[in-house]
């Protein structure tokens, strides 16, 4: 398994991974990505900052890289990155399908991207994705699956799925909404031939949304590994955006509320790779500081104070414009 590369690594940011859903297309949710990125979102300003990222997260220590189909053009970033480095042979590479990008490089499109879990969507993507990565893909994983997804039932689906892992690929999914709990937990019961199907889930688990953890640990407990996404709540616990309790821990510790934000996860038993969405180098050099923050047990208690209803958090995200 992939995923075995990171565990021989000693670096702090080793369980650290670098996202790419914030550089790989104009438009995203993020709070403050106006003043990130500025006007020029240009194909080549954005490839450019992709690899400044990329060279910036690797020389640190980062060693996940995780793109998808929908995040515009990140796996051709990504792989651009990964031609000019030849020597680069320690990292993983995660990517999704499930979603198409149909904003086609504008920030104002009626829909950005279209969500389809069919086995037509699968062939077609996945042969998208070969003809960019090739044999750097380590890891396909179903995008952002939730309880009524039919790739949790459909058996040609599923045998699709096996025959790519029976080649070496890794598989794994995504969740999103307020029901990750039960997603997760039916993606575990997926079977081919007696044999679970998955090897990760990638899931948003924040101080804001907490709800996923039990099934988190449970697919740790099944051999899973876990990649956290949306560490950062879509740039809600981030400056100056952070809720109060949440600075004030980050005033004690000296670092900023990114990082005590990512801390948080990292305390996780269960969490293998917490993904930083950094779209600056001065945001990545940030989050990475996660590595190094210490809470202590009253600084647990009032982060986790911030705790939202699931539902009420994603309706806010849902709520969150693309910009």
């Amino acid at each position: 398994m992939p995923f075995a590369r990171l565990a021989s690594a000693t670096t702090p940011t080793c369980h650290l991974g670098l996202g790419l859903a914030a550089v790989g297309r104009p438009g995203y949710i993020n709070l403050g990505r106006d003043h990130d990125l500025g006007e020029d979102r240009s194909v080549e300003t954005l490839r450019a900052r992709t690899h400044e990222l990329l060279d910036a997260a690797y020389a640190q220590g980062v060693r996940y890289f995780d793109v998808a189909r929908s995040y515009g053009r990140s796996e051709e970033f990504l792989a651009d990155w990964l031609r000019a480095r030849p020597d680069v042979d320690d990292i993983v590479v995660g990517s999704k399908w499930g979603y198409t990008y149909t904003a086609d490089w504008t920030t104002d499109a009626a829909t950005h991207e279209v969500k389809d879990h069919s086995v037509r969507t699968y062939e077609r993507q996945r042969a998208e994705t070969a003809e960019l990565l090739g044999d750097r893909l380590d890891l396909y994983q179903i995008h952002s699956v939730t309880p009524d997804s039919p790739a949790l039932t459909d058996r040609e689906l599923h045998a699709k799925l096996a025959e790519a892992a029976a080649q070496g690929l890794t598989l794994g999914f995504s969740t999103s909404g307020p029901a990750q709990a039960d997603a997760i937990r039916a993606a575990l019961a997926v079977t081919v031939d007696g044999t679970p199907l998955f090897r990760t889930v990638q899931s948003t688990y924040n101080a804001l949304e907490t709800s996923a953890a039990p099934a988190l640990a449970e697919a740790h407990e099944a051999g899973l590994t876990v990649i956290v996404k949306e560490g950062m709540a879509n740039g809600r616990l981030a400056d100056p955006h952070a809720p109060r309790p949440l600075k004030a821990v980050a005033e004690e510790t000296g670092l900023g509320c990114d990082a005590v934000a990512l801390a948080l996860i990292l305390r996780q038993p269960w969490a293998g790779v917490v993904l930083s969405g950094a779209a600056t180098l001065t945001q990545l050099a940030s989050n990475l500081h996660a590595a190094a923050v210490d809470l202590d047990e009253d600084q647990v208690a009032r982060l986790g104070a911030l705790v939202e209803d699931p539902r009420a958090y994603w309706e806010r995200r849902a709520r969150l414009p693309w910009h």
